[in-house]
């Protein structure tokens, strides 16, 4: 195998497989507007990404907060006044953290499914079977679940923001003498609408990449239960790498507007 071949691989994507991606998001997109008269089969999937990712999300969310107030007290301690605590949870988990681990739980749970889910329809040709009949797989499959992305993951990351400075805040004033007060004054004063936006667009294009990560590997399968592992495995690798890497790109573009306004 050529080391080329063995990156690939390993990361779950292969720059021979952009074009593809592309076709399959341009056909996703042009579907949107039908797709959307089917409304059980987009609220389904809404069901499945927001509501059955929630009780992980939380989860995550509660000790991301708490983890994220330890270490900034630490990191103020003989330098920082605590009362700005608050201030640095909030945009940090509301700017960065909230949406970006959000995306990475929900992407290895949702991305994994949908993979399975549409690489076990292509193993058993029922994918096939809808062209038969003359049913567009994409409308079927690929645009619900797309809408259904990036309309819940904003929704997700709002409530684990929400959670995750709820999660700072107990561990604030248990363990570090803060008052309420102080902390949610420091977050009042200092957290913008421009963070909290910021925040709510990279959720926007991270569940696009989800939906099209896990959809796009699902419908390329192939070589029966093994290649759906194969697929469901490059789904959540090839995920949580372009999360990361869009990340940096949106936060280079955010931030450069904020600074350049």
């Amino acid at each position: 195998m050529r080391p080329s071949e063995y990156l690939a691989g390993s990361i779950g994507f292969s720059i021979s497989e952009v074009g593809g991606v592309f076709i399959l998001f341009v056909a996703a997109v042009r579907q949107i507007p039908r797709a959307i008269k089917q409304k059980h089969l987009v609220l389904e999937q809404m069901q499945r990404i927001g509501i059955g990712s929630l009780p992980l999300v939380l989860v995550t969310s509660v000790f991301t907060g708490g983890v994220s107030a330890v270490q900034a007290a630490y990191q103020f301690q003989n330098y920082v006044p605590l009362r700005y605590l608050g201030m640095v949870i909030g945009k940090s988990v509301v700017i960065e953290l909230g949406p970006v681990l959000t995306a990475l739980v929900v992407g290895g749970r949702v991305g994994a499914s949908i993979a399975a889910e549409l690489g076990t329809m292509k193993v058993t040709e029922q994918i096939e079977a809808m062209e038969t009949l003359a049913v567009d797989p994409v409308r079927y499959l690929v645009s619900p679940r797309l809408i259904a992305a990036v309309v819940m993951l904003p929704v997700i990351t709002v409530f684990s923001d929400f959670i995750a400075i709820m999660g700072g805040y107990a561990v604030a004033y248990t363990g570090l003498d803060i008052n309420s007060d102080m902390y949610f004054s420091s977050i009042r004063d200092h957290l913008s609408s421009g963070d909290v936006l910021s925040g709510l667009v990279k959720a926007f294009f991270f569940g696009g990449i989800i939906a099209m990560m896990g959809c796009y590997h699902g419908m390329k399968t192939r070589g029966g239960a093994e290649g759906v592992g194969i697929a469901t495995t490059k789904a959540v690798v090839s995920s949580c790498l372009l999360i990361l890497v869009t990340d940096y790109i949106l936060a280079s573009l955010l931030f450069s507007a904020v600074f350049a306004g």
